[in-house]
């Protein structure tokens, strides 16, 4: 199983971005330009459209406010047979620190996660500074 991690510093408190990042249903605003929309279907799962145009259902398995932790799956996805994502927000001095780690099988959707990791902590990042 192959497992990616991102992290970056913001300079907002991490009660700060904990509050945007639990949003479930607004990933796209803090991902702009990544994401371009999100939508909760009636059952709970959020569909989350790229700007490449594709799109994902994306479940919540968990949100913790004391832990400042939000864990996701896809479980109907015909790209993966296996896609567990956590998203936490740590204190870090005078800001924060955005750790996302994703876990994924098969392992040659690498090259194609780590590109998709890169440019989704970047819109973070910028959308978090």
């Amino acid at each position: 199983m192959a497992t990616i991690r991102r992290e970056f510093r913001s300079p907002r408190s991490a009660d700060e971005v904990w509050g945007v990042l639990k949003k479930f249903d607004q990933v796209h605003e803090l991902a702009k330009g990544f994401v371009t929309a999100t939508r909760i279907e009636p059952g709970g799962a959020r569909v989350v459209t790229f700007a490449n145009g594709m799109e994902v259902r994306e479940h919540l398995v968990s949100s913790d406010d004391a832990q400042r932790r939000l864990a996701y799956a896809i479980t109907d996805s015909p790209r993966y047979t296996h896609y567990n994502a956590t998203a936490q927000v740590l204190d870090d001095g005078e800001g924060s620190r955005f750790v996302w780690i994703v876990d994924f099988l098969p392992d040659d959707m690498t090259p194609t996660q780590n590109a998709a990791m890169d440019a989704g902590a970047a819109a973070m990042a910028k959308a978090l500074a």
